[in-house]
């Protein structure tokens, strides 16, 4: 096995030894979760404001019951949190936490210097 190859592996192994409670762990348990941490985190990159429900219609087969399960389990462990706007407070706009913003940029930057 080459040097790069153990690298990768060596970083799933390590991604996946990492408590039940990491975003690693949680944001990797289906396409659903994955999904939802890239749209989030893509609206956060961009400086966009991203609703509850643009988030529930935005990812791919996942039904709106399911989906609203996967958000407030993020917000219960801390990933996220929801936001409500001055002009309306019905509608709640979801944002990262800061220690997922650095979880997540730490993610990247092992992805980054990966070789294959």
């Amino acid at each position: 096995m080459t040097k790069s190859s153990k690298d990768l592996l060596g970083f799933w192994e390590d991604q996946m030894k990492q408590s039940h409670t990491s975003s690693n762990y949680f944001f990797r348990k289906s396409p659903s979760h994955y999904h939802m941490m890239l749209l989030v985190m893509d609206a956060y990159k961009f400086n966009q404001n991203l609703s509850v429900e643009e988030l529930k219609t935005k990812l791919f087969k996942t039904s709106r019951p399911k989906s609203a399960l996967i958000i407030n389990e993020a917000c219960e462990k801390g990933f996220f949190y929801l936001e409500k706007t001055s002009k309306d407070q019905r509608k709640k706009f979801i944002k990262p936490s800061k220690s997922f913003i650095n979880e997540f940029n730490d993610y990247l930057d092992t992805l980054k210097n990966l070789r294959f």
